[in-house]
């Protein structure tokens, strides 16, 4: 196996290659406005690196966000035209069970990421490997007295720590994390949790996703309502 993983979901463009064993390379760079710049070549350089080639490629996982709309199809798009062009299985996982893996925490915690608009993205854990509800897009003064008590992983912890006192890290998310985490799924006996033969799944907390957007809330972006039609005289 060497299983490429790619998250655009939040600042961190980040990506790594695991071998079913153990990361064999990874690299990150947070810059929210640079997805799209940063995210192939950081690619790049982790297979040359690894003395590697995109053929040697056999699964590519993504992270599906929750997250902000441009920079998290960054990562999707570029995951799917690596899929289609290798024919190999592209999944997707869900950003915030990354940095829930990422986290170690054994007994219960919440994750939460920067949403924007004074929002943050957030879910409720068990333990690192175990997403107790679905994701979700909230006001931190609306999570406070719903997370009270728990620590909470992320970015979106460190931003509010009114709401949330006891922040936890990583701040941000982690490819390797996330490679980690499918790595598991995968060797699992069971095999890829809720996946079809198709290679999509029922979207079961914890398990892998179609790799498809999970955007929460419309895009800033609007078509305006009332445009003046300009038309030849």
């Amino acid at each position: 196996m060497l299983l490429l993983a790619v998250d655009t979901a939040t600042p961190a463009v980040t990506v790594a290659l695991h071998d079913g064993t153990s990361v064999l390379a990874t690299e990150s760079q947070v810059d929210a406005r640079r997805h799209g710049e940063l995210l192939l070549p950081a690619v790049d350089r982790i297979l040359a690196g690894a003395g590697l080639v995109p053929a040697d490629v056999t699964d590519v996982v993504v992270g599906v966000g929750p997250g902000p709309y441009t920079g998290l199809r960054v990562g999707l798009v570029t995951a799917l035209t690596f899929g289609s062009a290798l024919g190999v299985p592209v999944r997707g996982l869900c950003t915030l069970d990354g940095l829930a893996y990422a986290s170690g925490l054994a007994g219960p915690f919440a994750v939460a990421t920067d949403a924007r608009r004074k929002e943050v993205y957030w879910a409720r854990y068990a333990d690192a490997r175990t997403r107790l509800t679905e994701p979700a897009v909230d006001r931190p003064a609306d999570l406070a007295e719903r997370l009270a008590g728990l620590p909470v992983v992320g970015a979106g912890a460190v931003l509010y720590p009114d709401a949330f006192p006891d922040a936890r890290g990583p701040e941000h998310q982690s490819a390797a994390a996330l490679a980690g985490l499918a790595a598991e799924l995968l060797g699992s006996p069971e095999g890829p949790s809720g996946e079809s033969p198709g290679g999509t799944s029922g979207g079961s907390p914890g398990g892998f996703l179609p790799p498809l957007p999970l955007y929460l809330r419309r895009p800033d972006a609007q078509v305006p309502k009332n445009y003046k039609v300009v038309t030849p005289q």
